[in-house]
């Protein structure tokens, strides 16, 4: 018998009949023999649709009771599978977060989870339950609620699964796994079999949306194997491991992409030691992640600092950039929210020349102007503007089909 541990994303569970379904695949994991942990998203658009709520009755709501709004997407959710399992016969416990002994940090959004204490959970194994675990959340030191921000539930399935030393993760969506671009865009897209931990971290961190880089990351930490497959079928998904696969070691695995993106400019700063300090800490301060920087050497000891955030964070990121600009002198701040990144992936690009080249010659030929640049041992990534990405991403998928297509 083995202990299983699964994830299901809020399409999976987005109605009833979904969640039947989804009830019905823990059933025949219990059948077998298994025991089985089970970790939801929210029910389809809820997430979103609690925020929005909250933005209609306050401008700037406050963090804490924010997370306590939100979590409750997921506990709803996990009551009505685990109401759903016991209605055919099978014993199931619904878990909070906390109940579940998941424990973060104190950042309210975007908590870091610092211990899993999975007691309570082995407990109600024990009794002949399976158990439903509300995803995307855990308790502080404050004994707060707190949310684990985006992709959150996978990372919590994750997370329990290196906790009661399982087998794999499972991690259940729409799609079959992980495929060579979005097969909503290009529709003869490749879907990968096998794939690395540090492959996939690229992919998703920008723009893969079929798992969260967190969940990536700390799988690729404790060598938890992540398999990605489909709840509404039974075919072979995609298997996050150690090693790729051989023939992908010497090809491009896939093309990212990403909307979420916001360019922030520092016009006309001091060209002196410590700026770029005064600049990024107090950003990271306040978690706000930063990716591509760029710095223009200008003339008169004068320079210009270009960075991109996440458009989610452009708000936030923009009322601490413009008071630390009039401090250091800066003529201006601006920002345009206009953009978007796309991204080759592969660690064949480690060693072998030529596919940057390739890159700019596709994106070129489809008059598609590129912002920024950057890049990593394994990525390329390009900024352009948002209404060009999927003119991009199938002229990318075209440029390297062929790469695509050997390593099936």
């Amino acid at each position: 018998m083995s202990l299983i541990v699964q994830k299901y994303g809020g399409s999976s569970v987005a109605d009833a009949d979904r969640i039947r379904n989804v009830a019905s695949r823990i059933a025949r994991g219990r059948e077998a023999g298994n025991d089985m942990v089970v970790v939801v998203s929210a029910m389809g658009d809820t997430t979103d649709e609690l925020i929005s709520l909250a933005h209609q009755l306050v401008e700037r709501p406050d963090e804490r009771e924010m997370d306590v709004l939100l979590s409750t997407g997921e506990i709803v959710s996990s009551t009505l599978l685990a109401m759903t399992l016991k209605s055919m016969g099978h014993n199931a416990v619904s878990l909070s977060g906390l109940q579940a002994g998941i424990h973060t940090d104190t950042q309210y959004s975007k908590a870091r989870i610092t211990a899993i204490e999975p007691q309570r959970i082995l407990q109600e194994l024990n009794k002949g339950n399976a158990v439903i675990v509300a995803g995307f959340q855990g308790l502080n030191s404050q004994m707060d609620t707190t949310t684990l921000g985006r992709g959150g539930s996978d990372t919590t399935a994750v997370a329990l699964a290196i906790g009661l030393a399982a087998h794999v993760c499972e991690i259940y969506t729409d799609v079959e796994g992980v495929y060579s671009a979005d097969p909503r865009i290009v529709p003869e897209a490749v879907k990968i079999d096998r794939i690395g931990y540090e492959e996939m971290l690229e992919l998703a961190t920008y723009g893969a949306s079929v798992m969260a880089p967190r969940a990536v990351e700390l799988g690729q930490a404790h060598g938890m194997p992540i398999m990605v497959a489909s709840s509404n079928s039974d075919n072979a998904g995609t298997l996050i491991c150690k090693e790729g696969s051989m023939e992908l070691r010497n090809k491009v695995s896939g093309i990212a992409h990403d909307t979420n993106v916001a360019k922030i400019m520092v016009i006309g700063v001091p060209d002196k030691p410590g700026i770029a300090r005064e600049i990024f800490e107090p950003l990271a301060r306040a978690n706000i992640s930063v990716d591509t920087i760029v710095q223009n050497a200008g003339l008169d000891n004068v320079t210009d600092i270009t960075f991109t955030v996440a458009r989610t964070d452009v708000v936030k990121a923009l009322s601490i950039v413009e008071p630390v600009g009039r401090g250091i002198g800066a003529t201006r701040v601006t920002s345009d929210e206009t953009l978007s990144k796309v991204s080759i992936v592969g660690t064949g690009m480690q060693n072998t020349p030529g596919y940057a080249a390739r890159m700019f010659r596709a994106l070129a030929d489809e008059g598609i102007n590129i912002h920024l640049i950057t890049t990593s041992e394994i990525r390329i990534t390009c900024i352009i503007l948002e209404d060009r990405v999927k003119d991009a991403v199938r002229a990318l998928h075209k440029a390297f089909e062929v790469e695509f297509r050997q390593a099936e």
